[in-house]
């Protein structure tokens, strides 16, 4: 019997016929990026752009191929929507207009078992988000929410490490992923699919794509929240998150500095003209606190954030210093919530995340907005 390798994955993918039924996906040469490493099989396959949506049972017909294959226990199928020369061009995700006020908005599927979905964003990379995301989700699971936490950032997924998870997800007979779980949260990442060092060159389509897979090809169970760490910036990957995806709202994570308040601007805007209400914003690395002498260094800045919060009328739940602290127990897979619950940091993530839910549960934001400043130093 065959082993799981490359051109066995190739030889079955044959069977599945090309989009103009002439011939097949594999002679086409439609499938591209392809992984294979022990159980685990992920590859993109390009169809034109304006029949990305039509062509999903193609994308379910390659994974159900693969997946009865030997070994192949994760199967992970993404469409790449590719424009054809001459066909119309799509407006940049800047210029697509927000739906008029009043309209209908698009419907949205719902994830089996989650009540709420949180998106945790910034406008740029490096400002803490992901840190950010995992500490939030243990604190909200301290308060005694049943919390999961996905890992959104296809490029660069960092959860795994943060959490101290490793392994890959258990598949069963209807190809659902069970996720994993570490200090309680319930975890979904492409780390878990995909070997640590592999280079993740996507396009933005394939991204979503894989990103949907995750998201709703996986056995949940019973959540009060699902915390989402969506990569960086605001891109299309970002915009069609939150166009197909039910958000119950979303959490802006920015560095005090201006550079940083810039793009965290943008991100806010973003999610407004999707219609997703912004649940406040933190101030990350809002100071740093010296280990040696214990004084504190504004080296970013400091209340920047809660400024920009307050300009664009959007609830501010408070600022978190750079400490050596959180980096070491960030690095060894337990987060301080976990670590030392009792800390000044730990105990400021729970008031962010008491203040966050509170925001869930209270819509219109009153609650969210008399949310108690929380300064650690």
């Amino acid at each position: 019997m065959a082993g799981l390798t490359q051109e066995r994955v190739l030889e079955v993918l044959k069977q599945v016929k090309s989009p103009d039924g002439k011939s097949n996906i594999v002679d086409q040469d439609l499938v591209a990026d392809l992984f294979v490493s022990e159980c685990r099989v992920v590859f993109s396959i390009k169809v034109p752009a304006e029949r990305a949506s039509e062509l999903e049972g193609l994308r379910q017909a390659a994974e159900k191929v693969v997946g009865v294959l030997p070994g192949a226990e994760t199967v992970l199928v993404a469409l790449t929507a590719e424009k054809q020369p001459g066909s119309p061009s799509t407006p940049p995700p800047a210029a697509r207009k927000a739906p008029p006020k009043g309209a209908p908005l698009p419907a949205k599927q719902d994830v089996p078992g989650v009540k709420h979905i949180i998106a945790v964003a910034s406008g740029k990379g490096g400002v803490g988000k992901s840190t950010t995301s995992a500490n939030l989700a243990l604190a909200l699971s301290a308060m005694g929410l049943k919390v999961g936490l996905l890992d959104a950032d296809i490029y660069g997924p960092s959860i795994p490490k943060l959490m101290g998870a490793s392994g890959q997800p258990e598949v069963t007979e209807n190809r659902i992923m069970k996720p994993l779980e570490a200090h309680g949260i319930k975890l979904m990442s492409i780390g878990f699919l995909v070997e640590e060092d592999t280079a993740m060159i996507w396009r933005g389509p394939m991204v979503v794509s894989a990103l949907n897979q995750m998201l709703r090809e996986v056995d949940w169970g019973e959540l009060d929240t699902l915390i989402v760490d969506l990569p960086p910036g605001t891109g299309d990957v970002q915009l069609t998150m939150a166009q197909k995806v039910p958000l119950t709202g979303a959490l802006v994570v920015s560095t005090p500095q201006d550079l940083a308040l810039l793009d965290a601007r943008r991100g806010i805007a973003m999610f407004e003209k999707v219609a997703i209400p912004v649940l406040g914003v933190v101030e990350n690395m809002s100071h740093f606190i010296c280990p040696d002498c214990g004084g504190t260094h504004e080296i970013f800045g400091h209340g920047g954030a809660k400024a920009e919060a307050e300009k664009m009328k959007v609830p501010f739940l408070g600022e978190v210093p750079l400490t050596m602290e959180i980096r070491q127990q960030s690095d060894s897979g337990v987060p301080i919530t976990v670590s030392n619950p009792d800390s000044p940091i730990a105990k400021a993530y729970g008031v962010i995340a008491a203040g966050l839910w509170q925001g869930v549960m209270q819509p219109t934001g009153d609650a969210a907005r008399s949310a108690p400043k929380i300064v650690v130093g």
